[in-house]
């Protein structure tokens, strides 16, 4: 079989089809699923049994440099031994499920809140590609927002207007309005990156909001209620029309464009049902024709 798509949503989301991801290593068809990832923002593969080494070494391939500077990392080592695989799973390391007053899943919790990941890093995250393990046997879905949609509805005078401006993202800050505490060590090696509130992918031209609950604040220039403008943002970003559901299912592996969508984790009993996830995400670096430019 060949790599194949079948759209899953209206405007973004792909299933696809056709292929066993840890045996690609062909040009042609890493190319293909780049062009899927341009054109759907978010690819659905099934039935893929990743190792962690396999994972790493797929998201190398397709990708390239992958993100190691986690939030996570700086509270606790991966379980893993690699950084780069970022552990979203509700189990401690001897494989017991997370207490309610646990840092991690306390940490954690900040998942249910709409994100792009790595947007606190420069250079900031590109692909994410998440694995599913283990999961409960109940719903624990995970949402995302098309924000090329976002912007293609905004209205021309609101695109005029944010061309230029920057925001500053920081993990910390996405965690500490849910309460989270930090020591004064962790919040120093968490200081965030400035953004752009608009990128343009170069591959296709097409641009997209970019935000996250990590942006705390609007740069550069004197911005009326820049805070409340990124929550307006927000909102038109994640109305029903621009948001997937996704339902998992054992075995698969999401790919989404952080440049071009949000996302969110659904809440479930986490302290009665296990789920355990690997994410790996890698950097929008290397090829210049990759890399998203601000707009």
């Amino acid at each position: 079989m060949t790599l194949q798509f079948r759209k899953l949503h209206p405007h973004f989301v792909a299933e696809a089809s056709g292929v066993d991801l840890r045996r690609v290593h062909d040009t042609e068809t890493l190319e293909g699923i780049r062009a899927g990832m341009d054109e759907h923002a978010v690819l659905v593969f099934r039935d893929q049994a990743f190792s962690s080494e396999e994972q790493l070494a797929f998201a190398t391939r397709l990708d390239g440099e992958l993100h190691r500077k986690t939030g996570i990392s700086v509270l606790a080592k991966s379980r893993f031994g690699d950084e780069a695989i970022t552990d979203v799973s509700n189990v401690d390391a001897d494989g017991a499920l997370l207490q309610a007053d646990d840092r991690k899943r306390q940490y954690g919790i900040a998942n249910r809140l709409w994100h792009t990941d790595a947007s606190f890093q420069d250079p900031r995250g590109r692909y994410s590609m998440l694995a599913a393990l283990a999961l409960p046997p109940v719903a624990s879905d995970t949402e995302f927002a098309d924000m090329r949609a976002a912007y293609d509805t905004l209205a021309d005078e609101t695109k005029a207007s944010l061309q230029g401006l920057r925001a500053h993202h920081s993990i910390a800050y996405s965690r500490v309005t849910l309460g989270f505490e930090f020591s004064e060590e962790e919040s120093d090696r968490l200081k965030g990156a400035i953004q752009p509130l608009v990128l343009e992918n170069p591959r296709t031209g097409r641009r997209s909001l970019y935000l996250a609950s990590h942006a705390s604040r609007i740069l550069d220039r004197p911005v009326p209620d820049g805070r409340l403008l990124l929550r307006d943002l927000m909102e038109h970003a994640t109305q029903p029309e621009r948001v997937y559901r996704h339902s998992w299912c054992s075995g698969d592996f999401l790919i989404w464009d952080n440049r071009a969508t949000m996302h969110r984790a659904r809440p479930f009993d986490d302290t009665v049902h296990r789920r355990e996830m690997r994410r790996v995400t890698t950097l929008d670096t290397g090829d210049p024709a990759r890399i998203a430019q601000a707009v």
